[in-house]
């Protein structure tokens, strides 16, 4: 097991199986050193554990919690493109899309879930440059979803 995974067990949060595609798309691209990891929905165990809009049927402490399970499937498609998160030498960019009603405000705190986990597994390395973006709809009608630009060796 890499030091990686063995933090995520620490954390209690395993590194879930890759997220199967619900649409014509791959995971994660390597391009160079980075990998672009595509939108990561909050699946556990290949399904939603909800569906709505933060300001309306999602509250914003379970919006943070989707934000970290997004973040935990967005590494396992890291891990799926360049074999071991040992190999990560930085997390550069999180962007989060919130689906949000048109009153809702608190986005980026929302996002903190997937900044702040990120932050507990690498460390240093990984504190990022953010966007935190409110939508109307999300696919399948998540709450949340999120793309990880990471740096690797």
């Amino acid at each position: 097991m890499s030091r990686i995974e063995a933090r995520l067990a620490e954390l209690g949060s395993p590194l879930p199986e890759l997220a199967k595609p619900v649409a014509a798309y791959v995971p994660a691209v390597v391009t160079g050193n980075l990998v672009f990891t595509s939108g990561q929905l909050p699946f556990v165990s290949g399904s939603l554990p909800e569906t709505g809009k933060l300001g309306a049927t999602v509250s914003p402490e379970d919006g943070k919690a989707y934000a970290r399970q997004c973040a935990l499937n967005a590494l396992a498609a890291v891990k799926s493109v360049i074999g071991d998160l040992d190999r990560v030498t930085r997390i550069v960019k999180v962007v989060g899309f919130v689906a949000s009603t048109p009153d809702f405000s608190g986005q980026p705190g929302v996002i903190n879930g997937a900044s702040e986990f990120l932050g507990e597994v690498f460390g240093d390395a990984g504190a990022h440059a953010r966007s935190a973006v409110g939508v109307p709809v999300l696919p399948l009608d998540s709450p949340v979803e999120l793309e990880l630009i990471v740096e690797f060796k």
